[in-house]
């Protein structure tokens, strides 16, 4: 294993060697680490606050996909995998609690401790951690793992490894990595990284994996069974070495894990219906007040449940290809947002039930505040005060229609900023100053029915101001292959975000990797303000500092103009077989990848 040397320089104009090392007093191995401050759980904490140590062992919860897979490695780029599989085979150091934004604590890691500045960081493993197939897991898997995953792993693992200066074995059970860069956060996500087992890909292709190696992990879970495109099952390890580590205490306590997969919403509906799937989440408050009167729940075998949530709205809607000239232009996607009849269309979907996401942290103390920009907010922001799109410093919201079907108001406001970025309608189409009508391809997956539905309301719209788009609606491989190449002009986007947005943002706002083929910068962003606005929330020293820096890249992402927004979901609709069930008190993040299944039970 060689140690991996490498230098990181962020727009933010600051290049770190080995930061602050030496010279001061070292902290203290500690049972959890938080961003600021210390975690609220104490050392002796028996479970998590919305976990149940009692709960009873058992049963198996099928929930519904719609698509396909071809993959069952999560930690590559290459192919289609069922989302849950990176949060049930990546046991990693640390695990992330749901009840704090920004606080974690040890699953495979004994301890952790760190440099005064963060610089560093040192993980303990606990004694007995093993893998799946009962071998022992050493610090020679978890070299390997970083350092693979840091290289040919998927991007989300790469741009951590770029700002690792060195890494270390310390002890038989010990592990240090130590930082080229000030950025606080990484001494969190250096916990987070999954622990592979070494052995199992000597003489395999680590990045050619598809269906053909099953990861091995030290997780709760082990794949126990698939059929290419048509379900997954996981089964509960009856020989997990962590059952009594208190992060896992209450936790994975379903037998079975089970993820069918479908051609379309209707027949994933119409399997929950009769008792091939016991669990599904509903998006539409229509369909949720209407159609869930079968049956099973007239019977009470299925049970419907509201789940309320604390986090931020993220961003779900229409991502505008900014890598497209035509779409390179702010007026032109002011435009395209104006000649959007979400009031009309919200009416038509939800009954006018759901209210617009209004920024990328809407619903949550991180989200921009109304009028120009204040405080250290508006500090942040002024040295770019001649890059940034109107209204970032000003102050700017969406547009808002009458509700009527004609939108008058927005396709004239729309027209006008067309005219001005040089567009204009010509004999019934909008044509440029060559006579080149306006181009506009719509890529949607073929899954999402309600999107569609939304698109197609649209498209009437974009008539009214001379474009007539094209709507393709692919499979999921065609999907993600042509998200993966940016070959689209706008496309259904779905960004989730939380309270503690760290490095990530980078990946998915970052002008480094924005034209990285598979990159989840799907707008292609690149603006100087945004990159600086995350340095500063990973480098920032108070709490305080930190929220100014989310706000002020939530000015920049939402003036800038390069998403459609649609309707947030501020709770979260269940429905689920009346035997399964889940503790009364919800963490803040509530329905999250953590909570179900993790801490459900199923009881008679």
């Amino acid at each position: 294993m060689t140690a991996h040397f490498r230098t990181a320089i962020r727009a933010t104009g600051i290049a770190v060697g080995l930061i602050m090392a030496g010279g001061a007093a070292m902290a203290e191995p500690q049972h959890g680490i938080a961003m600021y401050g210390d975690p609220a759980l104490p050392p002796d904490f028996v479970s998590l606050p919305y976990a149940n140590p009692d709960a009873p062992t058992g049963g198996r919860i099928v929930t519904a996909e719609v698509g396909s897979f071809d993959s069952l490695n999560p930690f590559i780029r290459k192919g289609s995998v069922p989302w849950q599989l990176r949060f049930f085979l990546g046991e990693s150091f640390m695990g992330r609690s749901l009840d704090e934004p920004f606080s974690l604590y040890g699953v495979l890691a004994e301890s952790v401790e760190t440099g005064p500045n963060r610089e560093w960081v040192e993980f303990t493993l606990r004694e007995g951690t093993a893998f799946s197939d009962g071998t022992p897991l050493t610090i020679e898997d978890v070299m390997w793992s970083y350092e693979t995953l840091g290289t040919v792993g998927h991007g989300r693992y790469r741009g951590f490894w770029a700002k690792v200066e060195s890494m270390e074995q310390t002890g038989d059970r010990s592990v240090r990595f130590t930082f080229n860069v000030a950025d606080r956060e990484l001494a969190l996500l250096a916990g987070l990284r999954p622990i592979l087992k070494k052995a199992q890909w000597e003489g395999v292709d680590f990045e050619q994996s598809t269906l053909d190696v099953v990861p091995i992990t030290s997780a709760p879970y082990v794949v126990d069974d698939f059929e290419a495109g048509r379900f997954v099952s996981l089964q509960r390890n009856p020989d997990y070495w962590g059952a009594d580590v208190p992060f896992r205490t209450g936790t994975h306590n379903i037998d079975e894990v089970r993820i069918e997969f479908f051609g379309d919403e209707t027949a994933a509906f119409e399997a929950f219906k009769v008792g091939e799937v016991n669990a599904t989440r509903e998006f539409n408050v229509v369909r949720w007040d209407t159609r869930y009167d079968f049956p099973a729940i007239r019977s009470g075998d299925i049970v419907k449940e509201i789940v309320p949530h604390q986090r931020p709205s993220g961003m779900t809607g229409y991502a505008m290809n900014t890598r497209r000239e035509h779409l390179a232009d702010w007026r032109v996607r002011d435009a395209l947002i104006h000649a959007f009849n979400f009031e009309f269309i919200n009416e038509t979907m939800t009954g006018s039930a759901q209210p617009r996401i209004t920024s990328y942290w809407s619903n949550s103390p991180l989200a921009m505040s109304d009028g120009p920009a204040t405080g250290r907010v508006r500090e942040f922001l002024e040295p770019f005060a001649d890059d940034l799109p109107p209204g970032a410093l000003d102050g700017y919201a969406l547009p808002v229609s009458d509700g009527s079907e004609r939108n008058r108001a927005g396709i004239g406001a729309a027209l006008t900023q067309l005219e001005a970025a040089g567009w204009t309608i010509q004999d019934g189409v909008l044509k440029n100053a060559a006579g080149e009508p306006f181009p506009l391809e719509i890529l949607l997956d073929q899954g999402g029915t309600e999107f569609q539905s939304i698109i197609d309301l649209y498209a009437e719209a974009l008539g009214r101001i001379g474009i007539s788009p094209t709507i393709t609606v692919a499979d999921s491989a065609q999907f993600k292959e042509r998200t993966d190449a940016y070959e689209y002009d706008m496309v259904y986007y779905r960004r989730g975000l939380t309270l503690s947005p760290g490095n990530e943002q980078y990946v998915n706002f970052g002008s480094e990797n924005a034209d990285t083929p598979g990159g989840r910068n799907l707008m292609g962003v690149k603006s100087p303000a945004a990159d600086a606005m995350i340095g500063r929330l990973l480098t920032s020293a108070s709490h305080d500092d930190f929220v100014a820096a989310v706000k002020a890249l939530d000015r920049v992402l939402t003036s800038g103009r390069y998403v459609i927004p649609i309707y947030q979901w501020n709770i979260s609709r269940l429905a689920h077989a009346k035997e399964l069930r889940f503790p009364s008190e919800i963490p803040i993040f509530g329905d999250w990848p953590g909570w179900q299944p993790d801490v459900w039970w199923y009881e008679e």
